[in-house]
């Protein structure tokens, strides 16, 4: 039986002890990067590290590439060529996880390796590809004990996006759509509560594109990513990791005439989503 997906975009089924974090997890970490070359930022060890290091087990989930190639038939991935760069970072125990039938993805079998794992990888692609596989199913509920338990997820690009309550560029259409009307792809897997995630803002001249979902859905947290640049999530806080700017839509300050509806933030920054302040 797949499992409902409770999470909405109005919030209005958001709800949290009051010594709970409103944004990220209680004990879990997630690594969000707004695609490209993360090489020479430090970022992936922050992975691996807040995985527990290279002796964990750590999980490879490529499903954003797609399910289906070109011709329709289904997508078949290499396990040896998707976890291969992983074992060249020094992880001694990765497993890759995929399916394209969340009809598998809802059976104890196919969640047996999450049971145990330490951390959790999304790759790139499309987001709305993760949505079509997971979503509801033990899978996606395995993913949020991970967290509950003190593990980590990350993941780059779409790999990020899902991570938002709102699935930025969900479309089946394009990426630049940016607030799809297909309503089975509106909703991210919310690791990070409350939030909208958007990436390669600086490369694709994405600064802006945030604007019309947080005017719709004013009480999300909109988070803009460049590449190569992450936020690193522990609880309600988050620390800018990487090459450059993090784009934060925040509807609850006053901006003035003409300027711009969202703030910078850069390497080393850390801010607090709660309070949408940021640390000293």
């Amino acid at each position: 039986m797949r499992i409902p997906v409770l999470f909405g975009l109005s919030l209005l089924f958001s709800t949290t002890l009051a010594d709970d974090p409103e944004y990220g997890s209680a004990r879990g970490k997630l690594v969000i990067i707004g695609g490209g070359n993360a090489g020479g930022t430090g970022i992936m060890e922050k992975f691996i590290s807040l995985g527990g290091g290279p002796s964990k087990k750590f999980i490879i989930v490529p499903t954003a590439n797609g399910n289906r190639a070109a011709d329709g038939s289904v997508q078949v991935y290499n396990s040896s060529q998707v976890i291969a760069p992983w074992l060249r970072m020094g992880l001694k125990k990765v497993h890759m996880l995929h399916t394209h039938n969340p009809k598998i993805a809802d059976t104890e079998d196919f969640v047996k390796d999450l049971r145990d794992a330490d951390a959790i990888w999304f790759d790139g692609g499309r987001q709305w590809h993760i949505v079509d596989s997971y979503a509801g199913t033990r899978t996606y509920s395995e993913f949020h004990k991970l967290l509950d338990r003190g593990g980590t997820i990350g993941g780059s690009s779409a790999g990020a996006t899902i991570q938002g309550e709102y699935l930025v560029r969900g479309d089946t259409a394009g990426a630049q759509i940016v607030m799809t009307k297909e309503a089975n792809h509106q909703k991210g897997f919310a690791f990070l509560r409350r939030s909208a995630i958007d990436q390669h803002i600086n490369t694709r001249n994405r600064w802006d594109d945030l604007i019309p979902v947080i005017a719709k859905y004013p009480n999300l947290l909109g988070i803009g990513l460049s590449e190569g640049t992450a936020i690193i999530v522990e609880g309600d806080n988050f620390q800018v990791m990487g090459k450059a700017k993090v784009a934060v839509h925040d509807n609850t300050r006053k901006y003035q005439a003409g300027e711009k509806p969202y703030y910078l933030l850069s390497a080393g920054d850390r801010y607090n989503m709660k309070t949408r302040r940021k640390l000293q």
